[in-house]
């Protein structure tokens, strides 16, 4: 009988974390104040062992889940696909409007994220949809848990799996 063993390896480093400002939009005229988080950040990844007992290399993993994070760190964090937020990118400076408000940030500051709203459950599926966009199909990797927290006891989970018709380089 010829059974293929699976094992899941979770990524929960010091270094998978970052420190943002951002705020959250309840609706076309309520949002929080302008505030920041340590946000925290772990992936479990699930594959097939091969012959030599390994499901994949998991310090590719771990390096692209890093870089990540340092891309969001130290800015602040604005959703580009918000209904109820306009912005516009100048040389130097983003311009954002929100309701009857206006709020110019410098652009080396900022990080536009192609998201609706920053939260820890949109932040949850672009860290997702960013390691598969970046290769992550092409790992031998079934499935993929990732998990943002804002604070002790708050996280989000997105969850990515291979589809029974994308690519396999296994």
């Amino acid at each position: 009988m010829n059974t293929t063993r699976h094992a899941s390896i979770e990524i929960r480093k010091e270094d998978t974390h970052f420190s943002a400002a951002h705020f959250t939009v309840f609706s076309a005229s309520e949002r929080e104040n302008l505030h920041g988080h340590d946000f925290f950040v772990s992936a479990t990844a699930t594959g097939p062992v091969d012959s030599n007992g390994l499901c994949f290399d998991y310090n590719e993993l771990k390096t692209r889940l890093r870089a990540l994070c340092n891309s969001l760190d130290e800015t602040l964090l604005l959703p580009a696909e918000s209904p109820h937020i306009a912005i516009e990118e100048g040389d130097d400076g983003v311009t954002l409007r929100f309701s009857d408000e206006c709020h110019r940030f410098l652009r080396r500051d900022v990080k536009l994220l192609p998201v609706r709203n920053i939260t820890v459950e949109e932040l949850a599926h672009w860290f997702t949809d960013e390691l598969v966009r970046e290769g992550l199909a092409r790992m031998p990797i079934d499935s993929l848990k990732l998990r943002v927290s804002s604070g002790p006891g708050q996280w989000a989970e997105a969850e990515w799996q291979r589809s029974s018709h994308e690519g396999d380089s296994r």
